[in-house]
């Protein structure tokens, strides 16, 4: 069992997404444990890149933002951050990238540094299931854990993903699914936490979805905050995320 899913077993998850740099990355690593202190379970930090066609507009301006900030935000500045809050903060932390920004850095460099700075997990939403082997065999050695996306398809192919799946998988089922039998078929290959993602902005959705599944993952309306409150945005995220957080069904 991987330490995120030690981390996650046996309670209703509520993941919290943020973008690395916007507005600077001393307030990411305020933000960061401002989103803890509110009760979430574990936190995704998007490292920032230049063509993130899986993210939505609010994501992708986050992106831009970031990385024209001023002093910079590379992938060696976000380890150093995350090296320093992992010292004040006990939940798992997963980067959010692009299988390129990956391969750029060098795979076992990347999975190495992650080991040393205390990332948990790596969330790629361009790596597809029939080319992760190149890649988890190295996270693996390092501790580090390949999330499986599982977007609608097939139950075969469900099932498939989900017998590899490590930490936890990230179910897209907001993109015109239906969870309850991608979470029924999951269950028949796995027990590791099936996370909703993709899509939620409402209390509505977060009690709708922890009935179905194991949590929610929640990412565009915190970068929104952030995004309009810019460095007073961590009283409104601790807020923002408490009162969503009611929500779950426990």
């Amino acid at each position: 069992m991987s330490r995120i899913e030690e981390a996650l077993k046996g309670k209703k998850v509520f993941i919290g997404s943020l973008t690395a740099g916007d507005p600077s990355l001393e307030k990411t690593q305020e933000f960061i444990q401002e989103i803890e202190a509110a009760g979430a379970s574990l936190i995704e930090i998007g490292i920032p890149f230049s063509d993130p066609i899986a993210e939505g507009q609010i994501i992708q301006d986050a992106n831009v933002r970031a990385l024209s900030a001023p002093g910079g935000c590379t992938t060696d500045m976000i380890f150093d951050m995350v090296a320093k809050v992992r010292g004040n903060i006990s939940v798992p932390l997963v980067f959010v990238l692009y299988l390129n920004q990956v391969y750029k850095y060098g795979y076992e460099r990347f999975c190495q540094k992650c080991q040393e700075t205390g990332v948990d997990g790596l969330v790629i939403p361009d790596l597809p299931y029939e080319e992760r082997g190149e890649l988890a065999p190295i996270a693996e050695k390092y501790g580090v854990d390949v999330i499986s996306m599982i977007a609608p398809a097939g139950e075969d192919r469900i099932k498939m993903i989900a017998k590899e799946a490590k930490g936890y998988i990230y179910l897209a089922a907001s993109v015109g699914a239906e969870p309850e039998m991608m979470v029924r078929a999951i269950r028949e290959v796995t027990d590791i936490p099936v996370v909703v993602g993709y899509g939620i902005h409402t209390p509505e959705q977060v009690q709708t979805y922890s009935k179905i599944a194991d949590g929610v993952i929640v990412d565009d309306p915190i970068v929104e905050l952030i995004g309009t409150h810019r460095e007073q945005a961590g009283t409104y995220l601790r807020s923002y995320v408490k009162s969503m957080k009611a929500y779950m069904e426990e």
